[in-house]
């Protein structure tokens, strides 16, 4: 018998059939007590909290203790440290390439799913370089031009979108358009996104103008975190070719700003239902590692203001964030106020308290309030920001043995591109440590 010659083709697919898939989901401003916060309120132990490797993630950025999101998602997905507000580019000015970009050379299938706008700090740092993490207009115009991205659900169609037709583009572009004619299926509904066949390699799903409604209050016309993330497995996987995504719960930070607890115990849960199903995936696939954890802390959250004791039963009886609260109960009317207090929350509310809420400000009411029913019921937070505290990852999957021990934040892209054994781009200039 003669010798068998191996092609290229052949050679693709052998590598195709064995390179690792990699799933990060990031919970944005979530560090452990989030998460038990959630699992308490919730009476279970999480999905998260299921996964078999943890480790821990210190998150500083290039220029302080305490980091923005935009430089926590560099560092995790580029292996780089990056000035507070900056996306993807170095101190000395350099862009640098994530660790989906590298992977998109290499052959990868790329995607994002989010409950923010795509073009927000998290989902930003998978295929864009900029200066300022405020410039989404021109974050919208490199998710187009680059095509790092595959598949990407989430919110932001005003990005996109001329003034002329509601957007936010002056320079009018459509850029929706033009990545129909790159070769996207553009869906904006969930029937669609439900819809949505597999077969269409590439799809840009923006279901919000901006970004999605808070879960607590997101009605069925916007899409739920673990749907966009199934969606998003099945289309990525279908082709055969490796594949990552990045999967963000984005509000669980946005409720951290507002020290509201019971808007962080639903954004955890949706999350978690997430992970779930890439859990589901990835223990099905049996080639595809599962990363979660967190970018940064936010609220400086505590699980008691006291007293050896939380009041879980009344927290769990809640009936929704302080924003739901005060749509419904005007502050100027005393009686109704305090006695919804009590409907909602279960708090007596004193008139000395009252009359104190009531001298705050109106934009600053609704955090205040939170911040105050918080600590009602043995919730407590230091900060309405970030903080310094390390983040918790969990991995599952081939290689998560790795994600172990106390880690940076820029060993997640160095570990998962030895893993996959994607070249890492050298930077003469900078000594990655």
């Amino acid at each position: 018998m003669g010798k068998k010659v191996l092609t290229f083709a052949t050679l693709l697919f052998v590598y195709f059939a064995f390179a690792l898939n990699v799933i990060i989901l990031v919970g944005d401003g979530m560090s452990t007590n989030q998460l038990f916060l959630a699992s308490i309120l919730e009476g279970r132990i999480l999905n998260t909290m299921t996964l078999p490797y943890t480790g821990i993630t210190t998150t500083y950025s290039a220029d302080s203790w305490v980091t923005d999101s935009a430089p926590a998602a560099s560092a995790l997905f580029s292996g780089f440290k990056i000035l507070n507000k900056v996306i993807g580019v170095l101190p000395n000015g350099e862009p640098v390439p994530s660790i989906f970009e590298l992977a998109k050379k290499a052959g990868y299938k790329i995607g994002i799913a989010v409950t923010c706008q795509i073009t927000h700090a998290t989902p930003a740092g998978v295929y864009a370089n900029v200066d300022n993490r405020n410039d989404e207009l021109g974050i919208a115009k490199q998710f187009v031009d680059k095509e790092v991205v595959d598949v990407a659900f989430g919110g932001g169609w005003q990005w996109f979108t001329p003034a002329s037709k509601g957007g936010s583009r002056k320079d009018e572009l459509d850029l929706i358009k033009a990545a129909m004619e790159k070769g996207y299926k553009y869906i904006s509904t969930v029937n669609e996104l439900e819809n949505i066949s597999a077969e269409n390699e590439k799809v840009l799903g923006l279901f919000a103008k901006n970004y999605l409604d808070p879960v607590s209050e997101r009605s069925s016309s916007q899409p739920k975190l673990d749907l966009m993330t199934k969606k998003a497995l099945e289309i990525l996987s279908a082709s055969g070719k490796p594949f990552m995504l990045m999967v963000e719960g984005s509000q669980i930070d946005w409720e951290a700003h507002a020290n509201d607890f019971y808007g962080v115990w639903k954004e955890v849960v949706e999350f978690d239902d997430a992970v779930k199903v890439a859990l589901d995936f990835a223990k099905k696939d049996g080639n595809t590692l599962v990363i979660v954890l967190g970018d940064h802390e936010t609220g400086g959250l505590s699980l008691s203001t006291g007293g050896y004791a939380i009041n879980v039963e009344q927290a769990r009886k809640a009936k929704g964030t302080t924003t739901m609260f005060l749509k419904q109960f005007n502050i100027n009317d005393k009686d109704a106020f305090i006695a919804g207090i009590k409907e909602w929350y279960g708090v007596n509310m004193s008139d000395s308290e009252y009359e104190t809420l009531k001298k705050v400000p109106s934009n600053n009411l609704r955090r205040e309030l939170a911040r105050y029913i918080s600590f009602k019921v043995g919730f407590g937070w230091t900060t309405y920001d970030h903080t310094a505290q390390p983040v918790p990852v969990y991995a599952f999957g081939p290689g998560a043995e790795n994600f172990t021990g106390v880690l940076d934040n820029t060993d997640i892209a160095k570990i998962v591109a030895r893993l996959t054994k994607i070249t890492t781009v050298q930077f003469p200039s900078i000594v990655a440590k």
